[in-house]
């Protein structure tokens, strides 16, 4: 695999479609290329959002038994690999979540009705999963009001990180960042708050969930901060790892 043909192939690592042979090639790739790590970290939630995604055909009636989503990128990539982009994968996996009816953005968002676990639109069973089984911190901010709760799970490209969070008013816009051991800061996700917010008296719903990814390893992060968008930005919370 040539290093051109590694970088088309960041979409497909992601996904894990690549078979061994390039997938070796593509890690040894990984270690020495930067913008390879970043285009991983916004890619992170196409995987989680194919989790859970039922079988669906090509063409309707075209398959006695479908094939499941997976299995359809694979033959896809087998046929296209070449001279492909990786934006043009991403493109192919957002249509076939589609047609399984959810939709892939990067990561997924969603509102909890209930203290059931999270149901977030295309990634529930992965965003369940990660909140159930990854590494959970949990913090809540005096000032602020804010709490919520964190999970992590390391990857060959970095972090899954899913958060829970609760008792914030909006209207406002957040992320949600990974701080390493340098200070710097790796965004995991992003979204707006409604007015009524989440957790409090006359919201709709008691909490907001959100998962993405960081390229960065759980062992390098030190905390986690929910921070506000624009005019007046601040830390919500804090959350450390």
């Amino acid at each position: 695999m040539t290093a051109p043909t590694a970088h088309v192939d960041v979409a497909a690592y992601a996904l894990g479609l690549l078979e061994e042979p390039d997938r070796r090639a593509f890690e040894a790739h990984l270690s020495t290329c930067l913008p390879c790590h970043e285009e991983l970290a916004a890619l992170s939630g196409v995987a989680a959002t194919l989790d859970g995604i039922g079988p669906i055909a090509e063409t309707p009636g075209a398959l006695p038994e479908p094939a499941p989503v997976p299995e359809l990128l694979r033959r896809r990539v087998l046929r296209e690999r070449r001279g492909r982009t990786t934006r043009a994968l991403v493109g192919a996996a957002a249509g076939l979540v589609l047609l399984g009816g959810a939709v892939g953005t990067g990561y997924t968002v969603g509102a909890d009705k209930d203290p059931a676990p999270a149901r977030t639109a295309g990634g529930a069973d992965g965003t369940a999963a990660l909140l159930r089984d990854g590494r959970r911190m949990t913090a809540a901010d005096a000032g602020t009001g804010a709490s919520g709760t964190v999970a992590m799970q390391g990857t060959p490209w970095g972090s899954r990180v899913a958060l829970q969070l609760s008792k914030v008013r909006g209207p406002l816009e957040c992320e949600l960042v990974a701080v390493d051991g340098a200070g710097r800061a790796h965004t995991v996700a992003g979204w707006s708050v409604p007015d009524k917010g989440y957790g409090l008296p006359g919201s709709p719903q008691p909490r907001l969930t959100v998962q993405g990814g960081a390229g960065v390893k759980p062992a390098d992060i030190e905390r986690f901060e929910v921070r506000t968008l624009g005019t007046g930005a601040r830390t919500l919370l804090t959350v450390p790892a």
